[in-house]
């Protein structure tokens, strides 16, 4: 029986212990999100076994984003690092993947107990209700969050609690799939509805991340490292400051129109004139026996910001470096901020590299 249907079984069996029964589970690929990998995780599992010619052991993901190319090698055996600069990200990373025991029953238990929490005024719908959420969702999401901080009894439930939640509020944002914007004229008032997570539990050797990919790189040695930095200039903690924020729960001010708060160290290096001295610098730290690097030529983009900021040449010639290098085109249809449309000539680039003894 896979996990999810585990989890859905588990809240089945609460509807006899009188819990609310959580009907629905969502996994780790379910939410818009810029780059995501979803279409391509038979390509690049697959490219991996036949490069190694076997199923790696072992897996660093070193920008894991929504995680669903580490849970994709972690269901097939292999021991997984996977780390985000994004605190949001980490999150659901550690909720999915990470160690430490949870009980499903426990899960469906607290998700009904939060779904129960009624809204009130608190720091989210004062700066978000009205905005990217209507008045009584953002009061709701808020009171929902300061709750998880009560009744969270480990720290793996509190991180899948709260996972929950971010893919709650991201699925009713008046938005197109990121926090830049938000559209003035749409006021979804469409219920926040938690889900629970259908969780990895086949094992408790996965390392996660939370920091800067040069600085951790080079700590962790895997049959198979794999590289999907940022694409352009547009910073991932300016698409989504908002869950950031709701995931760290500092309560920072915020400013301007899309309410977003300091972001200085969470900015990636990647998306700007820093990228190539920074990709250079990274391959050169890896240890691992297969590089695979994930890269797309953008198309012919209509705004300056989606063009790509490395070349074919930058990422080619740290990577002939370390050892024989292959290059596998995939046509791909990518999700973009809105603005770019009927890109043409678009594809996901994978750069493998047999790393030389």
């Amino acid at each position: 029986m896979s996990n999810q249907h585990l989890a859905i079984s588990a809240a089945t069996r609460g509807e006899n212990q009188g819990l609310h029964v959580v009907p629905e589970s969502y996994g780790l690929g379910q939410r818009r999100y810029l780059g995501g990998k979803t279409k391509l995780l038979d390509s690049i599992y697959e490219l991996s076994k036949k490069t190694l010619g076997h199923s790696p052991e072992s897996v660093f993901d070193v920008f894991a984003g929504t995680g669903v190319v580490a849970e994709r090698f972690a269901r097939e055996g292999s021991k997984i690092v996977a780390n985000d600069l994004l605190f949001h990200n980490f999150v659901s990373l550690q909720a999915f993947l990470g160690k430490g025991k949870v009980s499903i029953d426990s899960l469906c238990e607290k998700l009904s107990e939060l779904q129960q929490v009624k809204g009130s005024k608190n720091y989210f719908s004062d700066n978000f209700g009205g905005t990217f959420f209507s008045l009584e969702n953002a009061k709701k999401i808020g009171a929902m969050r300061e709750e998880i901080e009560k009744i969270a009894e480990s720290e793996r439930e509190r991180m899948c609690l709260l996972s929950s939640l971010i893919y709650a509020t991201d699925k009713i944002a008046n938005t197109v799939g990121h926090y830049d914007a938000f559209h003035r004229a749409q006021d979804n008032k469409n219920p926040v509805a938690l889900r629970l997570p259908s969780i990895f539990t086949g094992t408790s050797k996965n390392v996660i991340l939370n920091g800067d990919s040069n600085s951790l790189a080079g700590n962790y040695f895997a049959d198979v490292v794999y590289l999907d930095p940022p694409y352009n200039s547009r910073q991932y903690s300016d698409a989504y400051h908002l869950l950031e924020n709701l995931a760290q729960w500092e309560k920072p001010e915020v400013f301007g129109v899309a309410k977003k708060m300091d972001r200085t160290n969470i900015k990636s290096k990647f998306c700007g004139k820093s990228a190539p001295a920074a990709f250079g610098s990274l391959i050169e730290s890896i240890d691992g026996k297969v590089i695979i690097v994930s890269f797309n030529n953008t198309g012919e983009s209509r705004n300056a910001r989606s063009n790509a900021t490395l070349t074919d040449e930058q990422i080619l010639k740290p990577l002939k470096a370390r050892g024989k290098v292959t290059i596998v085109d995939i046509e791909f249809g990518a999700f973009t901020t809105g603005k770019t449309k009927d890109r043409k000539g678009h594809m996901e680039r994978l750069f493998v590299c047999e790393v030389s003894s």
